[in-house]
Formats: structure tokens, sequence, C-alpha cells
């Protein structure tokens, strides 16, 4: 796993024109969110902190949240709005990403959300309604079952705060280990491969590359496997109208 990061982060700094900033989106230590965990993950991370890349880091249910804000607190430099989890907005020129964080327990396979961190995000998106909303949480939703032990335990409560928020366009998330591009009442769902180790073989590993325009991303997998069937394959979304 570490060697595939290294390997990733080699290829972010080639990327030209320099991307705008790498996303982590969870699961950044390795089964119980340990301090070498993170002082690992540190260490791969230098090349683009040193390239003047920003990195922003959201947390999985392999994470420890305090340990994760105490080993790395030198290098989160984004806001903290809740004390309670780690989100923050990212806003850029065509787009506001939401960072979420639906660690519910340490090593534990499903997540949520909560009133809390819903409520904040309710605030979040109606002060920034000018530009599409892309947001962004570890775990996978669950529509239509209970989600049990494999998701996001309050997917319901999160769509039904989502879906009339018309300038939200894309729910990205992992979890899964899974990559693959679907839709649910007009919002994208993106679900990314890991960087890590495969659930399923035949699946790709790797990182997304996202391109922003007005009225759409695109996005492109880089696979780690350059052979892969899958490896450059470009996805054009549109966002839905409002």
């Amino acid at each position: 796993m570490a060697d595939n990061l290294h390997r990733v982060a080699d290829q972010l700094r080639a990327v030209s024109p320099r991307p705008a900033g790498v996303l982590v989106n969870g699961d950044c230590a390795l089964n119980s969110g340990l301090a070498g965990d993170y002082a690992m993950l540190a260490g791969l991370l230098e090349p683009l902190w040193t390239a003047d890349l920003p990195v922003h880091l959201g947390l999985g249910n392999h994470d420890d949240r305090a340990v994760f804000r105490q080993a790395l607190a030198a290098r989160l430099t984004d806001s903290r709005p809740l004390e309670s989890r780690q989100v923050t907005v990212i806003e850029s020129p065509k787009a506001n990403w939401f960072v979420l964080d639906s660690l519910m327990a340490v090593n534990k396979t499903p997540g949520r959300l909560g009133s809390e961190q819903l409520a904040w995000l309710a605030g979040a998106l109606d002060q920034r309604s000018d530009k599409p909303a892309l947001v962004i949480a570890h775990h996978n939703p669950v529509f239509g079952q209970p989600a049990r032990n494999l998701g996001l335990q309050d997917t319901k409560e999160l769509f039904e705060l989502l879906v009339p928020r018309k300038q939200v366009k894309t729910f990205i998330f992992g979890h899964t280990h899974h990559w693959s591009v679907e839709r649910h009442e007009g919002i994208h769902l993106v679900n990314l491969p890991p960087v890590a180790y495969l659930f399923q073989k035949g699946d790709p590993n790797g990182w997304v590359e996202a391109q922003l325009a007005d009225d759409a991303m695109t996005l492109q997998l880089h696979a780690l496997n350059t052979r892969h069937p899958a490896n450059g394959q470009k996805l054009n979304l549109s966002w839905r109208a409002g």
C-alpha cells in the first residue's frame, strides 16, 4: 500500500498543468488509526507538500479522529467548523467541495454522519448556493434497504437534505474499493477506486483526476496497472438543472 501511494504521489507531481489540489477520501490509516500510520502517511505525502500541492484529508472507518488530529496537527490547514467531526469546505472557481466525516467507530465497517454534521452541511450548502456543490464522504450510500453493516447508515437523511438543494451535483465516496459512476435523483454517485488493495479481482486501483467546467465534470481514471482496460477511461458528468 505504501508503494502504491508513493507511485501515485510521483504521478500527481508530474501532472501538467499542476493540479489545484489533492483529496484523500478516508482510511488514512491501516486498521485502527495508530500514530505510526499517520507518520507513515505524512512521509508518503511529503513530496506533494514539498511541491506546494494542497492536500485535503478525509476520515474513514479505519481512522482515529483524535490520533489523526494530534499526529498531523502541523499539516491540517483546513478550517475546522465542527470540533466533533473532521469536515471542511474547499471553495474553488467552478464548484464548492464539501468534505464530510462519516467515521462512526474506529475499525468498524459502517459509517454515520449524525444530526449535528447534517445540520452543519445544510447550513453550509445554503450559504453557498451560487456554485455547484460536490459532496464527499468515505462511506457508500445505501438506498432502499437498511445499511446494517454495509455503508452509510443515515443515507436517507443525507439525500433528503441533498436532493432538494439543486446546487448539489455529485456525491463522491469510497469504502467499497470499487470504481463506478451511477446516478440517484439526478445526483452523480462517484465510487472512487482504492489506492490500496482491491476487494474484487479485476477491479482497478489507482486515482481519479477531476476537471471542472461550468456545467459538468470530467473524470479520468489513472489505474496503477497501466494495462488495465479501464486505465485512462474518461467520463463526462453533466450537471442536473438548478
